[in-house]
This record gives C-alpha cells, sequence and structure tokens, in this order.
C-alpha cells in the first residue's frame, strides 16, 4: 500500500515539472512577439520618416524655384516687395551674404584690349537645407531645377537671372546638408534705337534681411536700383569668383558651364543692379 502510494506522489511530482514547460514557452513567446513589434514600429517610423522628408524636399524645389522667379519681379522697383510661404519639418532656408561675385570688365577699340570700366558686384544666396540624416540623394548630387541652362549670363527677354538646383555636396564647414539653391544670374538683352545699339545687364543683387523666425516665409524687397552706362563698348568680360571657396561654397559647388564669359558686340552697355533684401519669417 505505501509503495503504491509512493509511486503515485513521484508520477504527479513529475507531472508537476512538465507543467512548467508551457509557462516558459509563453513567456519566451511573448518576448520574441514584444521584440518583432518593437522592430517594426522602428522600422515604421523610419519610413515614415524618410517619406514625410522626401514629400517636403520635392514640394520645396518648386517653391524655391517660384522664389527664384519672384526675385525678377521685385527687383527692378524700389519699395516692391513679395512673399513666399513655405511648409517644412525638417528642413529650414536661410540667405547666405556675399558668397558670390561677379566682376564685369567692359572694353572698347576695334579689337576690343581697352578695359575701359571694371565694376564688381556680389551678392548672397538663398538655401533651403535638409540634413542628410533626414533625407539624402548620395554625395555629390546635383541637379537642375526649371532649367537645364547653368550658365550665369542668359540672353533674353524671357531669360531668368537666377538658377535654382539642387545639390549634396559633402562635406561642408556649416554641416551635412542636401540643399536646394537659388542663385542670381545676368539677364543681357540688345536692342537698337535708330543707328545706336543697345545692350542692357540686368543684375539682381541679394542681401541679408531681418530673420525673426516668425514663420515659414521668405520676403523679398527691393532696396535700390543702380544704372551704370558707357558707350562705345567692343567686348564685356563677366566672371564669377567665389569668396566663401574655403567653407565649401566654390566652383564645384556652383555649377556653372564655364566661370567667364565673354560677349562681342559694338554698343552702348546699359547696367542695372537691383538691390533686394531677403528676410526669413519676417510674418507670423
Amino acid at each position: 500500500m505505501r509503495l503504491k502510494m509512493f509511486r503515485t506522489k513521484r508520477k504527479l511530482l513529475r507531472k508537476d515539472r512538465r507543467a512548467l514547460s508551457p509557462v516558459i514557452s509563453t513567456v519566451i513567446m511573448t518576448a520574441a512577439i514584444i521584440v518583432l513589434v518593437l522592430v517594426a514600429m522602428s522600422y515604421g517610423q523610419s519610413y515614415l520618416t524618410l517619406s514625410i522628408a522626401q514629400n517636403e524636399f520635392s514640394t520645396n524645389q518648386q517653391f524655391m524655384l517660384t522664389t527664384g522667379l519672384q526675385i525678377d519681379n521685385v527687383a527692378w522697383m524700389i519699395g516692391r516687395a513679395q512673399t513666399i510661404q513655405y511648409s517644412s519639418t525638417y528642413g529650414s532656408v536661410q540667405i547666405l551674404p556675399d558668397a558670390l561675385t561677379y566682376t564685369v570688365q567692359m572694353y572698347s577699340g576695334p579689337t576690343g584690349s581697352t578695359l575701359v570700366n571694371t565694376t564688381t558686384l556680389q551678392t548672397g544666396i538663398i538655401l533651403y537645407n535638409v540634413p542628410t540624416t533626414e533625407y539624402s540623394l548620395g554625395k555629390n548630387y546635383v541637379h537642375p531645377i526649371g532649367t537645364s541652362n547653368s550658365s550665369f549670363l542668359q540672353s533674353g527677354s524671357a531669360a531668368p537671372d537666377s538658377y535654382a538646383y539642387s545639390i549634396e555636396k559633402l562635406p561642408m564647414s556649416d554641416g551635412n546638408f542636401l540643399r536646394i539653391v537659388v542663385v542670381p544670374t545676368i539677364r543681357m538683352m540688345t536692342t537698337k534705337v535708330g543707328n545706336t545699339n543697345y545692350a542692357e545687364f540686368y543684375m539682381p543683387l541679394l542681401t541679408n534681411g531681418k530673420s525673426p523666425g516668425l514663420s515659414q516665409s521668405v520676403s523679398l524687397i527691393c532696396q535700390n536700383v543702380n544704372q551704370y552706362l558707357q558707350s562705345g563698348i567692343t567686348k564685356v568680360t563677366v566672371t564669377a569668383s567665389f569668396p566663401l571657396a574655403s567653407k565649401g561654397f566654390d566652383s564645384t559647388f556652383f555649377p556653372f558651364q564655364t566661370t567667364t564669359q565673354t560677349v562681342t558686340l559694338d554698343s552702348t552697355v546699359q547696367v542695372y543692379v537691383g538691390e533686394v533684401s531677403v528676410s526669413i519669417g519676417l510674418y507670423a
């Protein structure tokens, strides 16, 4: 009798030990599911962040192109102003003063060998910056926006006086960014009045305005328009140089076809320089 009871107790004990196995399995399964859920959430969050940054970058390419077009609307009438709104979670807009220098040299004489006048003009550029930690298109990525003509001197009444492009140049002194850039360029038009040929050059110069950061907006205000007149000009040479080259804003950052352009003519030259103040977040 005692032997039978002893065997029964041993059997129960063995059943109790086996009963622990489903509990341990449940704990392991639950832990594995939690880990999988956390991994999926992390992946989902990363994908969502990338999608938002990508959509913002694509949308704000149009915003920067519009900003460049508005420069032409503002630059030639003192006091004229225009504000352009944008929306972004990861990107920011800045004005980088004195980032580009245009040197205009005018020559006279049959072969254009006599230097008559030299004018040096410095302009800022407008940048839309997205950290590469949020969105990246690859090191050394460069792509024009709106036009593939990357000359800083363009001809015709319909020619733009700004150039917009996307660029990811790494490393840079101010951080690692995928950027959309608006650079002022020069528009040239030729006309003839009576027996006199005229060549007109329009050059918008961007200067640093206020940046209170009250809203996501860029405000352009024409502060001044200067005119220069020189007759008997047979050659004009324009050279672009880069005062902030030591910070990375050099000839590789500005994708111009060439840094020097020469125009041969026999004209009276008129140069119009429109000074445009650029303010960031001026209006709430």
